[in-house]
């Protein structure tokens, strides 16, 4: 149902920010300059009356997330971890979006426990407690079995939560296709694309059945990991909506005078999640693609817990080389070689050239590194590399958006423990260490071995295969035909829909 009727949904989504008061906040935090505040607020200002009010008790920001949905809360969480783009004071409002939003009843918990796995809870549990977390797509529960009299955490999705999900998902879908239309220069990010990934994400993380498989491959990656643990499953008295794994004891990664009251080493702790996150990205290729301060916990020594496996990253063996030369480049500020590596992987079309793309790197990031620690930000670097790639042509690529993201929200997580940590030098012995592995005379051996064995299976259709790419090298397409008669065609489309609707909406009044 991507159609049209979406309109009035995402004018709702401004109407709640507006009525709620969320809008000047996020004008504010992001630095909106006064024509751009006025075009959208003078847009959202006559809907008003339509946006959700929200929990008066709350926040505006928060409010308006939570009124809006779950998939405007995962916009929020994102966003409260990154207290240098939206600034302190709303990062620590949104903060409560990751697992202190209202919880639904034990009743319906108890009667979700009992749908799923056949049995009532008091025959399983000796005891199950109120709700101890409550995120935007399930909430936990400590409980013990009467068995071994362990405690284990019991998690639940929301009653409806698919289909609340759908909705959001829908409009994004509508909106996304409405970008693409309406502004052909936009094509390159691939909208549609990103919204694909997305409700992907989520749809697995909305089938607990696959978290609980994430979360056992996550555990046996890194069971040698010094100072990491990933609770165990318990396959039994798991299922679709129901997720039981062991209890760990610890204190929220995002409580700072609690873990200052602990003796936690706070620099230490921020240095070792970035590591962590690194070693698991280029080492295994799979990592935990959801590490906001809500899904980690700290040991009183230092060990780090992670939960919530319902969003992970895999990423391929070629992939990791790519991004780790990248990195690696940056950190020694090699820049053509970073130039040549977005060229060999394809990211830049091969008509640019190297040697300017090489120069435009060096504006990005030498001015990074004349900046204090406390200033280095990946996210900033980001930005400047996403200004660079567009001048050049480079289109958004899917696979590494999430890889992409990840890395912020874990640099956020790891400067709220150290405002003064710097992040190249934190990251600079494990990119080191996996390039000297991955790219050297034993990873050309690996390499060769495998293309071998790979050559050896598809032997036989090898001459097929050659002579299909050679013709399809000796014919190409024909060129896309000019798009601008579609987007005018769209635009009237649009104007007629936002009448009608804005008719509509008249009507009911």
């Amino acid at each position: 149902m991507r159609g049209p009727h979406n309109i009035i949904r995402l004018i709702r989504t401004g109407a709640t920010l507006e009525r709620t008061g969320a809008m000047k906040v996020i004008m504010d935090a992001f630095e909106a300059g006064p024509l751009l505040r006025s075009v959208v607020r003078g847009i959202v200002w006559p809907f008003q009356w339509l946006g959700y009010s929200g929990d008066a008790t709350m926040p505006a920001a928060p409010r308006a997330l939570t009124a809006l949905g779950p998939a405007y809360i995962k916009f929020g969480q994102i966003l409260s971890t990154r207290p240098d783009v939206v600034g302190d004071d709303l990062a620590v409002q949104l903060r409560v979006l990751q697992d202190k939003l209202p919880p639904f009843s034990i009743a319906e918990a108890k009667a979700a426990v009992q749908s799923e796995l056949g049995v009532p809870v008091e025959s399983i549990f000796s005891n199950f407690s109120e709700p101890v977390a409550a995120a935007s797509l399930a909430q936990v529960h400590k409980a013990t079995l009467i068995e071994t009299g362990e405690a284990v955490a019991v998690k639940i999705l929301r009653p409806g939560i698919e289909r609340a999900f759908g909705r959001d998902i829908d409009a994004f879908y509508f909106a996304a296709r409405m970008i693409e239309v309406l502004s052909p220069a936009s094509r390159r990010l691939h909208p549609m694309d990103v919204i694909t990934h997305f409700e992907g994400v989520v749809m697995g993380e909305l089938d607990l059945r696959l978290e609980s498989a994430a979360a056992a491959e996550f555990q046996a990656n890194t069971a040698k990991d010094e100072k990491f643990r990933v609770p165990a499953i318990r396959w039994h008295l798991s299922g679709r909506r129901v997720m039981t794994l062991d209890w760990v004891e610890g204190i929220g990664a995002g409580d700072n005078i609690a873990l200052d009251a602990a003796g936690v080493d706070r620099p230490a702790l921020a240095a070792r999640i970035l590591q962590l996150f690194l070693n698991h990205a280029l080492r295994d290729g799979y990592f935990h693609g959801d590490m906001h301060q809500g899904n980690l916990k700290v040991a009183p020594d230092g060990t780090v817990i992670a939960y919530d496996f319902g969003i992970m990253g895999r990423i391929d063996e070629y992939t990791r080389r790519v991004y780790a030369e990248i990195l690696f480049g940056f950190i020694r500020r090699d820049y053509q070689r970073v130039a040549e590596v977005h060229f060999e992987a394809g990211y830049v079309p091969a008509h640019m050239d190297v040697d300017d793309f090489a120069r435009a790197l060096r504006a990005v990031g030498e001015p990074i590194f004349g900046m204090d620690a406390s200033r280095i930000s990946m996210a900033r670097l980001l930005a400047y590399l996403f200004e660079v790639t567009e001048r050049f042509g480079m289109e958004t690529r899917t696979e590494l958006i999430h890889l992409q993201r990840t890395m912020v929200v874990v640099e956020g997580v790891a400067r709220s423990l150290d405002p003064h940590m710097n992040i190249w030098q934190v990251a600079q012995p494990i990119v080191t260490d996996y390039v000297s592995k991955s790219i050297g005379p034993r990873a050309l051996v690996n390499d060769l071995r495998k293309t071998a064995l790979v050559l050896a299976r598809f032997g036989p259709q090898l001459p097929r295969l050659a002579e299909e790419a050679l013709i399809r090298l000796n014919n190409p397409p024909p060129p896309p035909r000019p798009q601008r008669r579609r987007a005018r065609a769209a635009w009237m489309a649009l104007g007629g829909v936002i009448v009608g609707a804005a008719w509509f909406i008249q009507s009911l009044v």
